[in-house]
């Protein structure tokens, strides 16, 4: 099975930033591009059931309704979802794409990418969906349950398109960070792009070891490596190198129990995220 650059998109304003960022992608990996609209049928709670309101009809008269209502709206949904998928894949073709497929399907966007996730190589999505609040410090729920449930490399991106010039790896060391270090040294995905590599915490003689292992592998690729070590809460202090260096793509590793890998566990990983004014991709 070939894996591919998956790339989710909805009705909202990151879907165009999703569009472009996957192309980018697809070109750099020399990888299929698939683009994935999910049309969610589950019951919207927030409507008013009327179907016991026997005095405003008959019971089996307004269950018919509703149920026709529900149809159309469902067709509605299938050909919205469809022109969509059409316009990415022209979208993607302009950016340089050689080709892209498109992809529906019935349910939830979780349960679909975990049902998928042996055919991505990479999932491109947005900072929040269509049905997230706009506010633009708002992350999508949908985005936060993705990242706890697949185990593939998840790209979260913002709705304009920067191609990278300056990559940051959040680095602790650790088995899931390391690899990281590797697939940054070896993808071409960040070929001739600048990497710098941080890590929180003290400076000591095993920090210091783990941070010129990291950057003689990336140079050792052919990147042009720089790093630092820095003091202070994990967050705020990889925010204020990313803006102090004008990096312009995060990278961190998911899941565990060091200070970084636990940024994705709860407010801290929000807060990251939530901030970002950038691309982030996220390691498993």
């Amino acid at each position: 099975m070939t894996e591919q650059v998956m790339a989710a998109i909805d009705g909202s304003k990151f879907s165009e930033g999703v569009c472009d960022y996957a192309a980018w992608a697809s070109l750099a990996l020399g990888a299929p591009l698939t683009f994935l609209h999910v049309n969610d049928n589950h019951p919207q709670t927030a409507e008013t059931d009327l179907s016991g309101n026997i005095g405003l009809g008959s019971r089996e008269h307004l269950l018919e309704e509703l149920s026709q209502l529900e149809e159309r709206r469902a067709k509605v949904a299938q050909e919205q979802g469809r022109l969509m998928l059409k316009a990415a894949r022209e979208r993607a073709v302009e950016k340089g794409a050689s080709e892209a497929a498109g992809r529906q399907r019935n349910g939830t966007l979780v349960e679909t990418l975990e049902e998928l996730q042996e055919e991505i190589r990479l999932l491109v999505v947005g900072k929040r969906g269509e049905t997230a609040h706009q506010d633009s410090g708002h992350l999508g729920s949908n985005l936060e349950r993705v990242v706890r449930s697949l185990h593939r490399p998840i790209l979260m991106v913002p709705h304009a398109f920067k191609a990278p010039e300056k990559v940051m790896l959040a680095f602790d060391g650790s088995k899931t960070t390391r690899k990281g270090v590797e697939m940054l040294a070896k993808s071409p995905l960040f070929e001739g792009v600048p990497v710098h590599v941080v890590i929180v915490g003290a400076e000591t003689g095993d920090n210091r070891s783990q941070l010129d292992w990291a950057l003689k592998t990336l140079r050792d690729a052919g990147h042009e490596a720089e790093g630092a070590i820095r003091a202070g809460e994990v967050e705020a202090t990889l925010r204020a190198y990313q803006e102090e260096q004008q990096i312009d793509l995060l990278v961190m590793g998911a899941y565990g129990h060091s200070r970084i890998r636990h940024l994705l566990v709860g407010s801290t990983t929000t807060a990251m995220l939530r901030k970002a004014k950038g691309p982030v991709l996220l390691l498993r």
